[in-house]
């Protein structure tokens, strides 16, 4: 991997790997959607048994919009010593996905991939092709949109199109500005105004 460099200006980033810097206990590796399958079926041949999770990301000023990310551990298999078992080797593939096109299922080498693929469908929309189950594992089965996308509305596509209520007689107050004391004042006034009916 090449050393890292100086980050660029924010939102600048086209592959946020490339200025991160090296993890002591995990390698990263990139990997296009074409031959991603055959590469984790070739890490878990060569002892990456175990996947932790898997996770999407969302970059929608890049071209390929997603990242999917795997993250592989290897155990030793046979004995060995605490220090070996205590420092297993970690690999995080990452697998930039461009909006509309599915990957590769990995349910039938890691059955723990099931849900996170769904998961991953539901927040982010990414389809797994050849998954037994691909539906909504999270939101309602009738829910608009993937929530976890960046341009997602904050109140959600339905409420979004509602028109937001008006609130009568109130009004955004600038910060730093000091209290008038009028609130004290009205309900004092509605204490004594209700003192008085008794």
């Amino acid at each position: 991997m090449p050393s890292p460099q100086a980050p660029p200006m924010a939102g600048t980033a086209i592959d946020p790997t490339s200025v991160r810097p090296d993890l002591a206990d995990a390698q990263i590796e990139r990997v296009a959607p074409a031959s991603l399958r055959a590469r984790l079926e070739a890490l878990k041949s060569e002892g990456y048994a175990m996947l932790l999770d898997i996770g999407g990301v969302d970059y929608p000023r890049r071209d390929a919009r997603f990242d999917v990310v795997y993250h592989l551990l290897k155990l030793p298999v046979s004995s060995a010593t605490v220090q070996e078992i205590g420092t297993p080797n970690r690999i995080r593939v990452l697998c930039a996905v461009p909006e509309n096109v599915a990957l590769p299922t990995v349910s039938d080498l890691w059955k723990n991939a099931d849900w996170a693929e769904r998961e991953i469908f539901d927040l982010f929309g990414i389809r797994f092709d050849g998954h037994p189950d691909m539906r909504r594992i999270q939101m309602p089965t009738h829910w608009e949109g993937h929530p976890l996308r960046k341009d997602y509305p904050v109140r959600g596509p339905a409420r979004e199109r509602a028109p937001r209520p008006d609130f009568a007689n109130k009004g955004n107050v600038p910060a730093g500005t000091p209290p008038t004391g009028k609130s004290a004042q009205v309900l004092e006034e509605q204490n004594v105004a209700q003192d008085h009916k008794r």
